[in-house]
């Protein structure tokens, strides 16, 4: 009998082993619910076998759905692993790495810089998004890293190493009067960081927690944006505090956010099983010791 299914079925198959949902699933690997289903359908019509007891709200793994859980992580490492075959030398060839906009003009330059003097065959390819999505390329193996905000909750066969800490902040008009969080962010229009990172869902909750009302007029993503727009005096925002030489413009001045300042953290998201963890470790330790510099 010869089977015809594809490899993006069982990384969707082994997500939901590691998120123990097909919503939770859906959620990491950006599908959703109803189109996880259909490929767990399709998975288990080319098998000729349930791999889930649907009696069950969630539907549960069977016996012969763990069995497969197993083999399935192996095919997908062996597939993975193809692909990098075509490089014999695991400090060389493709590095590709996802970083969130707001690192991107941080440390992360610099560097680069430093990891392509070291290793000059090594090819480096950059995408930028929101931390959820890049955690879903590095767990179907899109991506080889991620550089991204700390996650609240991570599948099976991924680690995260921090290498910075950066507490929120409230920048204002240089030009603004007081240095009271609160009177500042009542008094002027807020440039919200935009709700649907971690940072601006962090900063959102912070808000809410000591009951400040603001009047979001912008919801922005690039730090830089925000820092201008509060430099030429369009209003007030809380953002990370980037430990850069120049994280803000003149005409910026920062206030404390609270007696005490909540901090993101942020690190490196990877695949235990990557081909390229070794290359993705060097990228980490350079990473940590720029934050240390800075």
């Amino acid at each position: 009998m010869r089977l015809r299914f594809s490899l993006r079925e069982l990384e969707t198959f082994v997500a939901i082993a590691d998120y123990g949902t097909f919503a939770a699933a859906g959620e990491a690997i950006g599908l959703t619910q109803s189109a996880i289903s259909l490929q767990i359908k399709s998975l288990e019509n080319t098998l000729e076998a349930e791999l889930f007891d649907r009696s069950k709200r969630p539907p549960v793994m069977n016996s012969q759905g763990l069995k497969l859980v197993k083999r399935a992580r192996e095919i997908i490492s062996q597939c993975q692993a193809l692909k990098d075959d075509v490089f014999d030398n695991p400090q060389g060839g493709i590095l590709r790495i996802g970083v969130i906009p707001t690192v991107m003009s941080g440390a992360l330059p610099q560097t680069l810089f430093g990891l392509r003097k070291s290793h000059p065959h090594l090819m480096i390819e950059l995408s930028s998004g929101l931390s959820a999505k890049l955690i879903s390329d590095v767990y179907k193996g899109v991506l080889d890293a991620a550089i991204i905000t700390e996650p609240a909750q991570l599948g099976r066969g991924m680690s995260w190493h921090a290498f910075a800490e950066e507490p929120l902040v409230l920048i204002v008009p240089g030009d603004a009067q007081g240095d009271v969080d609160t009177e500042l962010l009542e008094r002027y229009p807020f440039i919200q960081f935009y709700p649907d990172t971690y940072a601006g869902q962090q900063i959102r909750a912070l808000l809410q927690d000591r009951g400040i009302k603001v009047e979001p007029r912008m919801n922005l993503d690039s730090l830089e944006s925000i820092a201008i727009m509060v430099a030429n005096g369009l209003g007030v925002s809380i953002v990370p505090h980037r430990g850069i030489k120049r994280p803000f413009p003149p005409g910026v001045k920062v206030v404390a956010f609270g007696v005490n300042p909540v901090k993101r953290v942020v690190g490196v998201v990877e695949r235990v099983a990557s081909p390229k963890r070794e290359i993705v470790q060097v990228l980490t330790a350079a990473l940590i010791e720029q934050a240390e510099e800075g």
